[in-house]
């Protein structure tokens, strides 16, 4: 797929669109509408970013998703819905358009997929955590975990050992981090950290120390629904 050196640009405050991940988008904005009618009529691509969380006026993270314009129906009031789904991580460079909608240059990122034996050491204690929190009382995507790791047809039966095979079978290590963060990390900030880690093994070391600490929230509000002293 032939990549453009610029593109348009969709700012948003709490989401983050990763690589072969999929987005339902509403677009109801004047300038989205502009800059989805132009994508639909060439490339089909525009860039989601996330706002920059130290930035008082709009202002996107320089690291970025491409994203391909799967489906798109206009509704009868000009807005759209559509279904965006991330294609590679990309840097965002000099802006070169601000109206009618924002434009920047990109630089794909390129991303490492060797597996060294600190990767490997990575991967088995990432698994580990997710295996316990697929175990929590907590309501967990697991057949959709299965479907994205693994490919294949629904079904509502899979347990969580099904999700650990499929998982543990995926071969690049930036991407088992890409799909984890997207499903089992509800912060956005620490969603987007993940994304704008570019080293494979350095970004499983940020993906431990979240589901750690999404591990430790969730024992230590178990431990607040405790009957009191008597």
């Amino acid at each position: 797929m032939l990549i453009p050196d610029r593109m348009g640009v969709m700012i948003l405050g709490e989401a983050s669109l990763f690589p072969q991940a999929m987005m339902p988008l509403f677009i109801f904005e004047p300038r989205y509408r502009a800059m989805l009618a132009d994508s639909l009529e060439s490339h089909r691509m525009f860039c989601m970013a996330m706002q920059r969380m130290d930035a008082v006026r709009e202002s996107p993270a320089r690291i970025a998703t491409l994203g391909l314009v799967r489906a798109s129906v206009q509704n009868p009031n000009g807005t759209s819905n559509l279904v965006l789904q991330g294609l590679i991580r990309v840097r965002l460079g000099k802006i070169v358009q601000t109206r009618p909608y924002r434009k920047h240059l990109i630089t794909p990122v390129k991303e490492s997929r060797d597996r060294s034996p600190g990767i490997e050491s990575l991967l088995q204690r990432c698994l580990e955590l997710v295996e316990v929190r697929l175990r929590q009382d907590q309501p967990v995507p697991l057949d959709l975990i299965r479907q994205l790791a693994a490919g294949g047809q629904r079904n509502p039966k899979t347990r969580v050992e099904d999700c650990i095979q499929a998982l543990a079978a995926i071969r690049e290590p930036g991407r088992f981090a890409d799909l984890i963060a997207a499903l089992l990390l509800p912060n956005p900030v620490g969603r987007q950290v993940i994304l704008q880690t570019v080293d494979p093994e350095e970004r499983l070391q940020q993906l431990m120390v979240f589901l750690m600490a999404e591990l430790d929230q969730a024992d230590a509000g178990g431990a607040d629904t405790g009957e009191g002293d008597e």
